[in-house]
């Protein structure tokens, strides 16, 4: 391993003999010197790792040296040594962008762990976040072979999200293909899972199962609507749980995180579906039977969102709430901005609905796009992608505006999306469904042990089209391709975000609930 060199300047440095030989003993070079001016120089002529710099010393001070040496090497890490606990003298130095800040006397062992802390940190992290993976990776597998409830499934992908997050940072590139085999993996357990309850969760007397897209206003937010303190409830297209974790600092920069949990979305999961459900508490079948003029079929031209807010008024009379609410949607930017100014005169609302559609435009964007495609290659780019639009975004803006008083903020999201990767073949007459992570129709040829596949729509919820109108629904990383021209669109849409299907994330999405701090 190659040597690291350092440079100690200190006008006292023959008393530090001792700690430099220390330093030696362990590996490390080490050039001295007793002064900031030959210290300057010192780094002009040769490369150094680090820099220990003591703030009192003859000719120019630690705190000049400390500026000169950043004007010639602005990325070189220093640690300042000094005797004084001046606050001016750490405010100063902390300023100039110091690494590390010792007060004298120091001992080797406090030296070699200011080394440690700052060079070694990046390989010390990485190695340790490999380590928990490997044992964790054992507990995972050992965990798909029991049964599992919708709570352990939730258990299982917040640690899988959490090592994927923790590799990303660490930039760990040889765990990255052993978590990938194991994310699918466990999607393919989950989707057996799915397939042997499902139709009995979206029941809506059974008390045993999870808070899905139709239950999620009367089960978890209805009850917050209370003690006169506004709650804004805002919905995030197509936000994944590894998303929310990417601008959670953000968040928790304004906010406590009160309760993070995880809920169960409907079938399919598209906006259509899940997100009318939600609003409207019914299944989709039950929204068409109720209103027949609102509700729009895949067939049907034209917008498939265009009725949330009559939905969600006649939930609200159904459950009995006599309360004042709002529904706003953002899709444009200058909505955004209204929505900004607005949030003042919500706090008179006893329940805000904030439907802010981004997400989604980013996943078909990239998609579609092959500009977008380059800058989300991958999961970690459009996980990056998100975060910085969300730092600029008007939402951030209204999510300030609203941690100024007391009220109750909900982060939510109607479904999710994967990265599909593996064909599946599927033929289908002119009027069958184009989303790639479901298909519905009457004339659907198709693998019958390569999908999850709902016979009677009826009985999973779901409007009936025709007589012989059936659904089915790509799992894992799968999407669908017709056999006309399969390798072209194989190859075109292998490796997009897409949503419709069966898989974890997708399905399992976030539901946050904060206060401000």
């Amino acid at each position: 391993m190659q040597k690291i060199h350092l440079l100690w300047a200190d006008d006292e440095i023959e008393l530090l003999k001792p700690h430099i030989l220390f330093l030696e003993t362990k590996g490390y070079n080490v050039d001295t010197v007793n002064n900031g001016v030959d210290a300057v120089d010192q780094i002009r002529e040769k490369h150094y790792d680090l820099v220990f710099l003591d703030e009192n010393m003859p000719g120019i001070s630690g705190l000049d040296a400390l500026k000169q040496i950043k004007e010639v090497s602005p990325d070189l890490p220093i640690v300042m040594i000094t005797k004084s606990e001046e606050e001016h003298i750490m405010e100063d130095a902390i300023g100039s962008k110091i690494e590390d800040y010792l007060i004298k006397p120091v001992n080797p062992n406090q030296i070699l762990l200011s080394i440690k802390k700052i060079l070694d940190n990046k390989r010390l992290v990485t190695q340790s976040v490999a380590s928990r993976y490997q044992m964790e990776f054992r507990n995972i597998m050992m965990a798909l072979m029991e049964k599992q409830d919708f709570e352990g499934w939730k258990n299982i992908y917040k640690k899988l999200v959490y090592y994927e997050l923790e590799i990303q940072r660490s930039n760990e590139t040889g765990m990255e293909e052993v978590l990938e085999t194991q994310k699918n993996e466990t999607n393919r357990e989950f989707s057996k899972f799915v397939q042997q309850h499902y139709l009995d969760f979206i029941k809506y007397d059974n008390p045993n199962a999870p808070v899905m897209s139709h239950t999620l206003l009367r089960k978890e937010v209805m009850p917050l609507v209370k003690d006169n303190v506004p709650v804004f409830f805002v919905l995030v297209d197509n936000l994944r749980y590894d998303q929310w974790k990417f601008i959670q600092p953000l968040v928790s920069s304004l906010f406590r995180v009160n309760r993070e949990d995880l809920y169960m979305t409907i079938l399919p999961t598209t906006t259509q579906y899940c997100r009318n459900a939600l609003f409207a508490g019914l299944m989709p079948a039950d929204i068409e039977k109720r209103f027949p003029r609102l509700w729009s079929n895949d067939e049907d031209e034209g917008g498939k969102n265009l009725h949330e807010e009559e939905f969600l008024n006649d939930n609200l009379k159904r459950l009995r709430k006599d309360i004042k609410s709002s529904y706003s949607k953002v899709i444009y930017l200058n909505q955004g901005k209204d929505l900004v100014d607005d949030i003042p005169n919500l706090f008179e609302n006893d329940l805000n609905i904030i439907v802010y559609n981004f997400v989604d435009t980013l996943s078909h964007a990239r998609t579609e796009n092959k500009v977008m495609r380059e800058l989300a290659e991958d999961e970690a780019a459009y996980r990056s992608l998100t975060l910085s639009w969300f730092e600029h975004s008007p939402l951030f803006e209204a999510l300030k505006r609203m941690a100024e008083k007391p009220c109750k903020v909900i982060i939510t999201t109607d479904h999710g999306s994967v990265k599909v990767t593996d064909p599946v073949k599927v033929i289908g007459d002119k009027n069958t469904t184009t989303n790639l992570r479901y298909k519905t129709g009457k004339n659907l040829d198709f693998n019958e042990k390569e999908v999850f596949h709902i016979k009677d729509p009826s009985k999973a919820g779901l409007p009936v089209q025709h007589i012989s109108s059936n659904f089915i629904f790509c799992r894992n990383s799968d999407f669908f391709v017709y056999p006309n021209n399969l390798n072209h669109y194989a190859k075109y849409y292998k490796d997009t975000i897409q949503h419709g299907g069966v898989s974890l994330e997708e399905m399992v999405v976030p539901f946050i609930s904060l206060e401000p701090k």
